[in-house]
């Protein structure tokens, strides 16, 4: 069975985040929720359960948690206990847990900028350290890739006397689509348990694979770095069900487990009834068709896009990502001669027409940088790329 993902979805009549922050006239390409709709069996398993017609509280069912081993056995060959599974309402909150867990304040917690917002919140929302080991930039043409500064990776330990106790750990990373491979995770892997640093990998893009990229959980290693780590998994992304807020921290050590599980149930992070059943259809193996189509539509989208920014966007420079349907498209140039005056995202707000994501957001090395979402239909893709290059000429 093939799917129409060319199809296009009027989301201003619903009450879209994406589609109504900015004006009428603004193509939205900005935060990360797809254009698509959802494969059938989770519409069907949505449907039956609405037409139950109670909506009371409920536990996460055994068959929930069974469809979770059951796919990281599937995918990677991965054995979790179900017992080791934390449902969490997503997540930003399933890191915001951990970090609860693991931290005091004046302790540090250490993540690769430049990266998804909220790992640079917690700082200020919490009161922790954050500390940095910068990803190096790397270019080659228009293209566009980052690389682990082993060196600074090892010295931003415990910087400033602030103990490191969590790694925060995106993978595949946002906003660079990067997927890191076996040996840069096992690298990665060594020196946190050498430090006692506890790694709490977001692997929520996991399933968001272009081409023919793998993705490896960095706790499915070995059974000593599964004892460090939390890992943070949904079917949000993948599915484009965000908005229903379902996901899992998978945490193979009990005693570390029973910490996270007392901060989520201080946060009272309870998942809903139907976000439970959306994700047990999402894991179910039912939807696999349609996940296959999606990966291919995406890397089809991604191979548009970096070709067109190659072909008529000079003094762009852009990531080709391995996962995710996110890219990083670096300004700077544009900023440095004139052609673009103030921060990009104002001014491709202003000229284009076109909301991106401002990548100052990101963090330290965001700036003069956009992240562009291209999980769309391709003549909405189409459409942003030449509003981008007409406010250009």
């Amino acid at each position: 069975m093939s799917f129409d993902f060319n199809k296009i979805i009027d989301r201003r009549k619903s009450n879209s985040a994406k589609w109504n922050y900015h004006p009428a006239d603004v193509l939205p390409m900005w935060v990360a929720d797809m254009d698509f709709s959802v494969p059938e069996p989770i519409i069907k398993a949505l449907h039956k359960a609405v037409e139950h017609g109670v909506f009371g509280y409920e536990w996460p069912s055994d068959a929930l948690r069974q469809s979770v081993t059951t796919r990281m056995k599937k995918l990677y060959n991965w054995d979790v206990e179900m017992d080791s599974l934390v449902p969490v309402t997503g997540l930003v909150s399933g890191f915001y847990a951990a970090a609860g867990a693991l931290c005091q304040p004046g302790n540090g917690y250490l993540i690769q900028p430049p990266v998804y917002m909220p790992f640079n919140h917690i700082q200020k929302d919490l009161g922790y350290v954050r500390q940095e080991a910068r990803l190096v930039r790397k270019t080659e043409g228009q293209r566009l890739r980052y690389e682990i500064d082993w060196d600074g990776f090892e010295k931003a330990f415990n910087l400033e006397g602030s103990r490191t106790n969590m790694f925060l750990l995106c993978n595949p990373h946002n906003p660079t689509g990067q997927v890191y491979s076996t040996q840069e995770l096992s690298r990665m892997a060594k020196v946190c348990l050498k430090n006692g640093t506890v790694i709490v990998s977001d692997e929520i893009h996991s399933e968001l694979l272009l081409g023919d990229a793998v993705h490896t959980p960095i706790a499915a290693l070995s059974p000593e770095i599964a004892a460090h780590s939390i890992t943070l998994v949904s079917p949000s992304k993948t599915f484009n069900i965000a908005g229903l807020f379902c996901g899992f921290a998978i945490i193979p050590d009990a005693a570390l487990r029973e910490r996270y599980k007392a901060v989520v149930e201080r946060m009272t992070l309870h998942v809903s009834s139907l976000a439970q059943v959306a994700a047990q259809a999402a894991f179910s193996g039912e939807c696999e068709g349609w996940l296959a189509d999606l990966r291919s539509y995406l890397t089809g989208n991604r191979e548009i896009m970096v070709d067109f920014v190659e072909k008529h966007l000079p003094g762009v420079q852009i990531s080709v990502p391995q996962a995710t349907y996110l890219a990083w498209l670096d300004c700077g140039e544009l900023v440095k001669s004139g052609k673009v005056s103030g921060t990009p995202y104002q001014y491709f707000l202003d000229k284009a027409k076109v909301g991106l994501n401002d990548g100052a957001a990101f963090g330290t090395g965001g700036e003069n940088f956009v992240r562009l979402n291209f999980g769309c239909p391709r003549s909405i893709l189409q459409e942003g790329l030449e509003r981008l290059q007409k406010s250009l000429e």
